[in-house]
């Protein structure tokens, strides 16, 4: 699993994540509402740190199993 931090989200069930690691100019990872794991969207706040697999789909890679840590 990979570890970053919540960037941001918004009212619509969706975010980005910064993941630990990445070099500069590295994009930050989508996330749904729909790909969290053991905590709600709610709970989630902006800084605060999660784990995650990464997957893809046709639209680009973005998080799964998204877990506060």
């Amino acid at each position: 699993m990979q570890q970053g931090t919540i960037l941001k989200k918004n009212e619509k069930g969706y975010g980005f994540i910064k993941v630990d690691g990445a070099g500069e100019g590295a994009k930050d990872l989508f996330f749904h509402s729909e790909h969290l794991a053991n905590v709600s969207f709610d709970e989630l706040q902006e800084g605060d740190r999660v784990s995650f697999d990464q997957g893809s789909s046709e639209k680009g890679p973005h998080a799964e199993n998204v877990t506060k840590i």
